[in-house]
C-alpha cells in the first residue's frame, strides 16, 4: 500500500471516529437542551477557570459569540464569572456547583455509551492507541 492510501484511510476513520463520538455528543446534548458548543465549554470547564478570550480562542470563537454563550448558560445556572483570585483584574469563566454535577453526570453517559467500543480493543491496543493519538491531539 502507498504511504498516500495510508493517509487517506486514517483520515476516513478519524472522520468515522469523529461523527460517531459527535453523534453520542449530540443526543445527550439535545437531551439536555444543550448544543455541542455548550457541551464543549462544559467539558473544557471541567478542570480549567480560563478567561473568556481562552475559551473562545481554544473553541475557534469570537468573543461575542462566545460571551453570548456563557450569558445562556450563566442563565441556566450552569457558569459562572469571577476574578482571579490572585488576579483581581482577570475574569474568569468557572462551573457553578450546578454546572459541575450537569458535566459529570454527562461525562459518565458519553462514557457508558462509548467505553463499550473500546472494550473491543484489547488493554494494550487501547494504551497504543492512546499514545498515538496524543501528538495529534496537541496538549490538552
Amino acid at each position: 500500500m502507498r504511504p498516500e492510501d495510508v493517509v487517506d484511510e486514517l483520515i476516513d476513520a478519524l472522520v468515522r471516529c469523529t461523527f460517531h463520538v459527535t453523534g453520542v455528543l449530540t443526543r445527550l446534548g439535545a437531551e439536555n437542551d444543550l448544543s455541542l458548543t455548550q457541551l464543549r465549554v462544559l467539558g473544557i470547564l471541567r478542570d480549567r477557570r480560563p478567561r473568556v478570550t481562552e475559551l473562545a480562542a481554544y473553541l475557534g470563537l469570537d468573543k461575542s459569540t462566545m460571551s453570548g454563550l456563557i450569558d445562556r448558560a450563566e442563565r441556566r445556572g450552569l457558569l459562572a464569572r469571577g476574578r482571579n483570585p490572585r488576579d483581581g483584574r482577570v475574569i474568569e469563566v468557572f462551573l457553578t456547583p450546578a454546572g459541575a454535577e450537569l458535566t459529570r453526570r454527562l461525562y459518565t453517559e458519553v462514557r457508558d455509551t462509548l467505553a463499550p467500543d473500546l472494550e473491543r480493543l484489547a488493554p494494550e491496543q487501547r494504551t497504543r492507541l492512546l499514545e498515538l493519538l496524543g501528538p495529534l491531539l496537541g496538549p490538552t
